[in-house]
């Protein structure tokens, strides 16, 4: 057998600092430190080896925490609109039992969209009005994270049109702004190790995770032109409208949750959206409107900033991240059931 010199072996590790060597993964591992899965290593499925594959574009290996037997999955990187603790277009969001329904809330104003115990989730809103309509369109432009005493922001930038390769997230921790390269694969963590934002693209997608707590997949997107077309928003030639695409999965959910989505996870909801018609809209605009983007003054807000609370209360919701586009129970306004 031949030994390396020592001049080999420092070529060769700083090959594997640099990153121009990779081993590849095969491998995937629970962070939720709630599950029976937590820190399991568990084999990848052939069709996405890897949790971080350098293909952007690539299916990553992830397991389901909640699943009795821990098993490995793939999923995509962005948003799935079509699943449940989706928050997508303008905007319509899927509860967690399935359903599909839209809030439109109003433009340039903020509101709850998952309010917890220990957890708080803002969006703000933006839109117009053209003539002749008798409410907003609206979008949702950011998304405010309370947890504990920290605060997270992430906001799709304004633009007069839109362009690919340029990021138009922005992001804030604690109040100052944060700034995350704009490379692949891109990770930031707090210093207490509770919030990991991670770029799923170079530009314009990210996973942001609280261990234990939740995990939000955004990405930034505009209101296209065969958009504006087909629902003759008006949009002026100034804006773009980019906006943000959301996924929620959450964790730990008492049984007191509430929010415009937060509350389709309380144990008895019942979904007052019309079954069967093209665009459910439901209301509660003065129940969950709040004075900005972290603030937790509205009416059903139940946050707490010390983040305790009684385990008896503690209710783990899990509906995973169902996927209801495969058959008859996707759509508007139809029930897809776990």
């Amino acid at each position: 057998m031949k030994i390396l010199s020592n001049s080999c072996c420092l070529i060769i590790l700083l090959l594997f600092v640099s990153g121009a060597v990779q081993i590849k993964a095969d491998y995937c591992t629970c962070t939720n430190y709630n599950s029976q899965c937590y820190y399991k290593q568990l084999p990848c499925p052939a069709e996405c080896p890897s949790e971080n594959p350098s293909d952007r574009k690539a299916k990553v290996c992830y397991i389901d925490c909640k699943s009795p037997m821990c098993t490995p999955v793939c999923r995509t990187r962005k948003p799935n609109c079509n699943t449940p603790g989706a928050a997508c277009l303008d905007p319509r969001f899927i509860g967690a039992d399935g359903t599909v329904f839209y809030f439109h809330g109003k433009s340039n104003e903020h509101f709850s969209l998952v309010s917890d115990l220990n957890l708080q989730i803002n969006a703000r809103f933006i839109g117009l009005r053209p003539a002749g309509r008798s409410r907003d369109y609206t979008w949702i432009q950011a998304l405010g994270i309370l947890f504990g005493s920290h605060s997270f922001s992430v906001e799709a930038i304004k633009a007069a049109t839109w362009e690919d390769e340029i990021d138009h997230l922005k992001f804030s921790y604690n109040g100052k702004e944060l700034a995350i390269p704009e490379t692949y694969p891109s990770l930031w963590l707090s210093a207490q190790n509770d919030l990991k934002v991670q770029r799923t693209s170079r530009k314009n997608s990210v996973l942001v995770t609280l261990p234990g707590v939740a995990e939000i997949s955004v990405n930034v997107v505009p209101v296209t032109r065969e958009d504006d077309r087909i629902h003759n928003y008006q949009i002026p030639s100034d804006d773009c409208f980019a906006h943000l695409e959301v996924q929620f999965k959450f964790y730990d959910l008492s049984t007191r949750v509430e929010g415009v989505l937060g509350r389709t996870y309380q144990p008895d909801f019942k979904n007052p959206a019309k079954q069967g018609v093209a665009m459910p809209v439901v209301g509660g605009e003065n129940k969950y409107r709040t004075t900005s983007l972290l603030s937790t003054d509205c009416g059903s807000c139940v946050f707490s900033p010390v983040g305790v609370h009684n385990k008896d209360e503690s209710l783990v919701m899990d509906f995973g991240l169902l996927d209801c586009t495969a058959g008859a129970n996707s759509g508007n306004g139809i029930v897809c059931r776990k």
